[in-house]
């Protein structure tokens, strides 16, 4: 593998959560730019920061979507930008911070949530040749058409990073934070859960999706779409080699003693708390009667993602049944109740949890299915909808026996390999 001439390293709100922590992470900076590679930074706010923002945005009177809302937020990460750019010319290294209207990083004008345009990199590459300075680039914004600046979202930072690298051309993003890598499920729930070596962007990206909350949807998409190779690392063992997450599918664990996961069915169990079941009963049956569900919900940006119906047996009726972020619960209803759904008709279960098999090698081998029916039968835990993809299956269970699935489930097709 030919040496690496630029990378871009991005450090979470833990990694800077003190003047002492933007000390550490900038000696783990130096370390990198000491072996004469360009070195460009995406840094988040300060730990909490982010948080007392938007309290402080929504005392004032400002809420999510409005200019001045994300202009409030936008401080965080304009603020740790110059404090680690001095942290590095303390040690010797030249570093210049910039904030995302000056790149510019170009976006669209939804507030809260706006989307990547354009990066203009060439400024940083200017600086890299003319005194290979590191270039400290605020994460999470950038601006719009008009001049106003935008957030990306919560988790944008990482998002930041990737497009950054993309449009520098780095040989690698690293997403710096309080963890050492991807698991093979949350180690917090299932003790023998193990860190992988190497994950496919579309396993990590289904992963991040499902609840693994290690690396951002948006930005393994867009790690995916523009083939850049993501390395997560924590800033806490900077010598860790952590999880390198590419277009490469044949996975393996970090454990010598563990057999390659290219020889495994499956690379990772998601677990998913914050859902709500919505089941509209005793629809008609009839043409349009789904696109008057779930139309709305899409307008009024309601995220749906499990889907079921059920016929009755006379034909005339059916009952939908899908799931939502819990968050969304009223506010589905509401929308559900001014499209002519009777409130009546409308039941809500906030106790699921949603489990998520994630695994590549699904899609060349029988069995899974199987096994996750029985394991979960074994237990007398009930599946009360499914979702399948080439590389996923997904239950809703109780939330009562979400960690005993899990566990369970780790148990069968990954430590045991079934």
């Amino acid at each position: 593998m030919p040496p690496m001439k630029r990378i871009v390293m991005k450090f979470g709100g833990t990694s800077v959560a003190s003047p002492a922590h933007i000390r550490d992470v900038a000696a783990i900076v130096k370390t990198v730019w000491a072996t004469g590679v360009d070195v460009a930074v995406v840094v988040s706010a300060m730990g909490h920061e982010t948080d007392r923002l938007d309290d402080l945005a929504q005392t004032m009177g400002t809420k999510s979507g409005s200019p001045e809302y994300d202009a409030i937020l936008a401080v965080g990460e304009q603020v740790t930008a110059p404090c680690l750019a001095l942290a590095l010319q303390e040690i010797d290294v030249p570093a210049r911070s910039w904030c995302g209207w000056q790149l510019p990083i170009m976006t669209t004008s939804r507030f809260g949530t706006a989307r990547v345009e354009s990066i203009e990199g060439q400024g940083l590459i200017d600086d890299f040749h003319a005194r290979r300075t590191v270039a400290i680039v605020t994460g999470f914004q950038g601006i719009d058409a008009q001049h106003r600046i935008t957030t990306l979202g919560r988790g944008g930072s990482d998002l930041s990073a990737v497009l950054l690298a993309a449009a520098i051309q780095a040989d690698r993003c690293d997403i710096y934070t309080d963890v050492d890598g991807v698991y093979t499920s949350d180690p917090r729930i299932v003790r023998q859960a193990v860190r992988l070596k190497t994950i496919g962007f579309e396993e990590m990206l289904e992963l991040a999706a499902l609840g693994a909350n290690v690396l951002q949807a948006r930005s393994v998409n867009a790690a995916r779409n523009h083939r850049v190779p993501l390395r997560v690392r924590s800033t806490f063992k900077p010598d860790d080699e952590g999880t390198i997450v590419s277009g490469i599918l044949t996975q393996t664990a970090s454990s010598d003693e563990d057999p390659p996961m290219e020889l495994r069915k499956v690379t990772g169990i998601a677990h998913e708390r914050n859902q709500a079941k919505i089941t509209c009963r005793n629809i008609k049956d009839a043409p349009g009667m789904a696109a008057r569900v779930f139309g709305p919900l899409s307008e009024g940006g309601i995220i749906v993602d499990m889907i079921v119906q059920t016929a009755s047996v006379d034909g005339e009726t059916t009952d939908i049944t899908f799931t939502i972020p819990r968050k969304d619960a009223e506010e589905t209803v509401d929308i559900l109740k001014r499209n002519d759904i009777p409130e009546s008709h409308i039941i809500v279960d906030r106790n699921v949890a949603k489990i998520s098999i994630v695994g590549a090698g699904m899609t060349t081998s029988a069995g899974v299915a199987a096994t996750i029916f029985e394991v979960l039968a074994e237990r007398s835990i009930n599946v009360e909808v499914i979702s399948t993809s080439e590389i996923k299956v997904s239950v809703l269970i109780s939330e009562d026996y979400g960690e005993l699935a899990l566990r369970a489930l780790h148990h069968a097709l990954i430590e045991n390999g079934a």
